[in-house]
């Protein structure tokens, strides 16, 4: 059902010329514990693509895997799960460490991403495979889930009653490959899904501001600079591309036929954006790529402009128009953004830590 949704939706997005719940957490001393010391939970909460975003940078999370729980079949593939057939549900397990971060914090964050009061599955994914639950892995996170669903059930969020199951945990089966970091790997389709699945909407309806925000992948500031600043620094042309949603000319730009290798950056505030290694030749004329370098510091926003549905890229920081992204790209991801010369700043690799980016040099050591 996900996948047809997803194709529906995004066909609406395929025009060919452009006018384009994790990784980034800082792991510090944790990597020096051992197995022993960190615990597990276990979620179900519909589809898992949406469970991982909200949990994968919280603090004291060390990794956050897609896959299915539950069931009477042993390494269940997702086509025999997605049938129902199986008695699975799909669930994120959560390895974390709990001299950081408690089971309660992961607990509240799990219910505000769910509906909890649906029997029949969440959202547009009906069945029992996308029901909701907690698989407890101890008696004291059964505890503990029992006393916060009472809660939640007493708070008055809902007018029908809480129904999540609170059940013990016996077996996972990791997702396949292509299913984790779904909303990294393919960030368009996974933004169209939760959408047009009603997921966004209904948990901005009942939580608002107070929901559990998606992670930031990349920790560091960016600011946009004041008006006087940009004018000052910015050419014509990179003005009316950045701050006037203007588009410039084809094959006469910087860096559409760059071949150098580095990474390109927000020409306004400096929030890396894209990779050499993810740039391809689209043919059209302008800097193409299958996916951001930091995906947390490109936003997309819907582009009903010059008669045509498209979606737009701006920097999540600088605010910067950056162009639009297409669903017509190559493998792996099938994207391709394509992004205006004058919205970027190119940095070679050579000089990536007299920049100030050498966090970046590992990605061309090979």
């Amino acid at each position: 059902m996900k996948w047809s949704l997803i194709g529906l939706v995004i066909s609406m997005f395929a025009f060919s010329m452009c006018n384009s719940e994790g990784g980034g957490k800082e792991k510090g001393s944790v990597e020096m514990k051992s197995d022993a010391e960190f615990k597990k939970a276990t979620f179900a909460g519909g589809c898992f693509w949406c469970m991982e975003p909200p949990f994968e940078n919280l603090e004291g999370v060390i990794d956050v895997v897609p896959g299915y729980a539950g069931g009477r079949t042993e390494n269940p593939t997702y086509e025999q799960v997605s049938s129902g057939a199986t008695g699975h549900l799909e669930v994120v397990q959560i390895r974390y460490d709990p001299s950081k971060i408690s089971y309660q914090r992961l607990l509240d964050v799990f219910w505000t991403q769910i509906d909890p009061t649906d029997e029949g599955g969440q959202f547009v994914d009906r069945g029992s495979q996308y029901k909701t639950a907690i698989l407890y892995h101890d008696d004291e996170q059964k505890r503990l889930a029992e006393e916060s669903k009472v809660a939640l059930d007493r708070s008055g969020k809902y007018d029908k009653p809480v129904v999540t199951e609170i059940r013990k945990f016996t077996e996972f089966y990791e997702a396949e490959d292509y299913h984790k970091d779904f909303y990294k790997k393919s960030p368009v389709r996974y933004k169209n899904y939760k959408f047009h699945s009603g997921r966004e909407q209904y948990l901005k309806q009942i939580w608002g501001d107070d929901r559990e925000r998606e992670p930031a992948e990349n920790r560091q500031s960016y600011e946009k600079p004041s008006e006087q600043e940009i004018r000052q620094n910015l050419t014509p042309m990179q003005y009316e591309v950045t701050q006037q949603c203007g588009t410039e000319p084809p094959f006469q730009n910087e860096y559409w036929n760059n071949k150098r290798e580095g990474i390109y950056v927000d020409v306004v505030s400096g929030e890396p954006l894209f990779s050499s290694r993810d740039k391809f030749d689209s043919g059209t004329g302008w800097p193409s790529f299958i996916q951001p370098l930091e995906a947390a510091n490109v936003v997309e926003k819907a582009d009903s402009s010059h008669g045509m549905i498209r979606t737009e890229v701006r920097s999540k920081s600088g605010d910067s128009h950056l162009g639009h992204v297409f669903d017509d790209g190559p493998a792996p991801t099938g994207l391709r953004y394509c992004i205006n010369s004058a919205s970027l700043r190119f940095i070679a690799k050579e000089d990536l830590e007299s920049e100030g980016y050498g966090e970046y040099m590992k990605l061309f050591e090979d």
